[in-house]
C-alpha cells in the first residue's frame, strides 16, 4: 500500500489517496449492513448517515484503527503531530438530482476550522463517483478559511447558480482542480475547508442497502 499525495489547484493543497487500506473491504461493508437502515441527514447531504458510537462495535473498533493506521500520512502530508477524532459515521448517497436544495447543487466545505481534515474511505463498487475539488471562478477561492468565509459566500450569495442536479466536472460558478475516483477500500484525506462534492452520475443507483448502493466511512480529526 503506497499513498499517493495530490497537489491541487492555486492553493498547491494536499490530498492523499491510498489504496487497498484495510483488505477487510467485504467484511466493513456487511458491518454497515448489519447498522441499517440508516436515518436520513440534515438537509445538508443528499442521503443517508449513521453515526457511529463507542456502542457500535466493531464498527467503532475499525474506524479506531483505521485512525491508528492512517495517522503517518496525516502527520506526514499536513503536518500535525497529534489529533482528536472528532466523529465517525457510514453514509449513503440516496436523494435524487431532481430533489437537491441549491446548497447541495454546489461544491461545499466541512469547516473553515485550519488542520480539520476528513478522511474518507470508499466502500461500494460504484463505477463514476468520488469525491471532485474546485475553485470558485469569482473569488478564486479553493479553500475556505475563516479569512475567506465572508468574500465567498457574499460572492455565492451574489451569482446566479442555476445548475441542476450534482456537479459533474466544472460549471459557470466553479471550476473542477482535481478529482479522486472512487474505488473500493480507497482511502482519502484531505483538509475540510477544500471547496469538494462527492461526483454521483445519473446513472449511479440510488439504494439505501449498504450491499449494492454508495457506501462510505466518513471520519474528522481536529489536528494540532
Amino acid at each position: 500500500m503506497k499513498p499517493e499525495l495530490l497537489i491541487l489547484g492555486n492553493s498547491q493543497s494536499r490530498v492523499v489517496v491510498a489504496d487497498g487500506f484495510t483488505g477487510a473491504y467485504d467484511q466493513i461493508r456487511r458491518m454497515a449492513a448489519d447498522l441499517a437502515p440508516f436515518p436520513p441527514q440534515s438537509q445538508y447531504y443528499p442521503g443517508l448517515r449513521r453515526m457511529i458510537t463507542e456502542t457500535d462495535q466493531p464498527a467503532h473498533d475499525y474506524m479506531q484503527r483505521l485512525l491508528i493506521e492512517a495517522s503517518p500520512y496525516i502527520g506526514g502530508a499536513f503536518d500535525i503531530d497529534r489529533f482528536d477524532w472528532v466523529e465517525g459515521s457510514f453514509s449513503m448517497v440516496t436523494q435524487g438530482a431532481e430533489t437537491l436544495t441549491p446548497r447541495q447543487r454546489a461544491p461545499h466545505i466541512d469547516t473553515v476550522e485550519a488542520k480539520y481534515l476528513a478522511i474518507l474511505h470508499y466502500l461500494s463498487d460504484t463505477p463514476g463517483t468520488g469525491t471532485a475539488f474546485f475553485r470558485q471562478r469569482s473569488t478564486g477561492i479553493e479553500r475556505v478559511t475563516a479569512e475567506a468565509f465572508d468574500h465567498y459566500v457574499a460572492a455565492a450569495e451574489a451569482e446566479n447558480t442555476n445548475a441542476k442536479g450534482y456537479i459533474i466536472g466544472s460549471n459557470p460558478w466553479f471550476e473542477e482542480i482535481g478529482r479522486v475516483e472512487a474505488k473500493p477500500d480507497r482511502l482519502v484525506i484531505y483538509e475540510g475547508c477544500l471547496l469538494h462534492s462527492g461526483l454521483i452520475p445519473p446513472d449511479m443507483p440510488l439504494s439505501d442497502d449498504p450491499l449494492t448502493g454508495r457506501l462510505t466511512a466518513n471520519l474528522f480529526v481536529r489536528g494540532y
